[in-house]
């Protein structure tokens, strides 16, 4: 009886230790976006703010070179990935320009 209380109570330890740290690591990622979410907001209503009668266009994607090193292949694919991740070009453009790098 006794190793059948200590394995319960066993069990209940990790089980309680993960749900803390899955917990710890969702309240993690909720104020990183949540701040990343502000931080374009506020960018945003800075740019109204100085330009209101002129429309801000979007950047321009970063244009891939005909034959390139496998080097400058990875450098525009970290940076087409930074640029997603900026939720800067959307899902359809990334993977266009991810086409085109890739040939």
């Amino acid at each position: 009886m006794p190793g059948l209380i200590r394995g319960v109570a066993r069990t209940a330890v990790v089980a309680g230790t993960a749900s803390a740290v899955a917990g710890r690591v969702n309240r993690h990622q909720q104020n990183k976006w949540a701040a990343q979410d502000q931080q374009q907001y506020e960018q945003q209503a800075a740019g109204q703010q100085q330009a209101p009668q002129q429309a801000v266009a979007p950047p321009a994607p970063a244009a891939a070179p005909a034959a390139g090193s496998t080097d400058d292949k990875l450098e525009q694919l970290q940076k087409l990935g930074q640029l997603k991740e900026a939720r800067v070009l959307t899902d359809a453009e990334f993977a266009a320009e991810k086409a085109k790098i890739l040939g």
